[in-house]
């Protein structure tokens, strides 16, 4: 069908010119400098998209946000210093209306639910096509929550009676650092029996049946990071 234009019943005149779309300035917060450039370079290719600050780690990334207060933050979890998650809350203290998608390899449950707790709005994993990534970006600008079909699934699958306490996860770090119940005991300044009642708390709550078993569970869900 022909437009209006084409069939001489609206001067071209009085036709308003579509809109360029607004680019979306990003900040990259990734330590790995390889990384940095490819994501960057990859944003070069979009008209829609502008790299205006790149930080390699979570102290340098709320300097920079606060400096160039981005459209959409990329946060790798993974950071020297401030974690991922520490870092969008730091952000999030002086600008409660910044916009996050975490960037990472990290794929378990407890990895997801605790960056959309401090207010991830998208979550990407590396390996996904980088269409993937350009989409979250435009959908998270807009207002949206992005989160692909596997990390839905993923954190579907999460259960709040799995959860742990802050105790408990330092006993489970200390767990997979190999370290009995007496020393646990004494870097915690608590009582044998305490640590021994804790790890049987933390073998119940990831539902499996030994130390061993505990460490490679929390690896999977996230709760460990080594």
């Amino acid at each position: 069908m022909k437009s209006m234009v084409e069939t001489g019943r609206v001067s071209p005149a009085f036709v308003t010119p579509s809109t360029p779309a607004r680019t979306v300035r990003v900040m990259l917060v990734e330590d790995h400098p390889i990384m940095r450039i490819g994501i960057a370079a990859l944003m070069a290719t979009r008209a829609d998209l502008e790299s205006v600050a790149q930080a390699g780690t979570g102290e340098e990334a709320v300097v920079l946000h606060e400096k160039h207060q981005p459209d959409v933050t990329l946060m790798d979890l993974r950071l020297p210093g401030m974690s991922g998650v520490e870092t969008i809350l730091a952000i999030r203290r002086k600008s409660p209306k910044a916009r996050f998608i975490v960037l990472t390899t990290y794929e378990g449950d407890e990895d997801i639910h605790q960056a959309v707790q401090a207010g991830a709005s998208g979550y990407v994993i590396k390996g996904m096509p980088h269409e993937t990534l350009m989409n979250a970006i435009s959908k998270v600008h807009a207002g949206g929550l992005f989160l692909p079909p596997t990390v839905r699934r993923t954190l579907a699958a999460r259960t709040p009676s799995a959860e742990l306490s802050a105790r408990e996860r330092e006993v489970l770090v200390r767990i997979a650092q190999g370290k009995s119940n007496k020393e646990i005991a004494g870097e915690l300044g608590i009582a044998e029996i305490t640590v021994k009642c804790r790890v049987s708390t933390i073998l119940h709550r990831l539902n499996v049946n030994d130390r061993t078993q505990a460490v490679v569970m929390a690896l999977q869900r996230g709760l460990l990071h080594l």
